[in-house]
């Protein structure tokens, strides 16, 4: 009986794992579970997902997978904060859940298959999102091209009213 159910354990966490492209392993000692209930709430606002996991199945599961860099990490109560989008509001979220909850440990992530440690994580949580980063590079072409369009739109009204100025000037000789 317990063999079917790792089994079905096992692959229910390589169908949630499948697509994720990060994932962090925190260690959840010393938290409520009402305190966990949050830690889910803020992710799933950052669409990410929070799982308690036994360290044995998730190895299995993640082996051969983009997260199999994870597997030495799975030890003590493991829980994995992972989403299939971008990875810097995961971050924040962990990062503002363990400034009220410091009981929460980050072990270790992987973000887009590199493994980081917990200061390189807390320093995906400063940096703004890709959205936002992709809106500062729209924002710092569009701006230099912007002066560019006015620029040679001011040459060509100065030359219509240098030659208004001519043709008048021409007219009343």
């Amino acid at each position: 009986m317990a063999n079917a159910q790792n089994t079905e354990s096992v692959a229910e966490l390589k169908e949630r794992f499948s697509g994720v492209q990060t994932a962090v392993l925190t260690e959840y000692r010393g938290l409520t579970v009402r305190q966990l209930s949050d830690l889910r709430k803020q992710l799933k606002g950052a669409a990410a997902e929070y799982k308690v996991v036994k360290n044995r199945l998730a190895r299995i599961a993640i082996k051969g997978s983009p997260l199999d860099g994870l597997g030495n990490h799975l030890t003590g109560p493991t829980g994995v904060a992972y989403t299939k989008k971008d990875p810097v509001p995961v971050a924040k979220a962990l990062q503002a859940f363990l400034r009220n909850n410091p009981a929460l440990t980050i072990k270790v992530g992987i973000v887009e298959g590199k493994v980081l440690e917990p200061a390189a994580l807390k320093s995906l949580a400063d940096l703004p999102s890709k959205d936002a980063l992709r809106a500062q590079l729209v924002g710092a072409v569009q701006g230099p091209m912007g002066k560019i369009v006015t620029l040679l739109t001011a040459v060509q009204g100065e030359l219509v009213r240098v030659l208004e100025a001519r043709s008048k000037q021409g007219a009343a000789e």
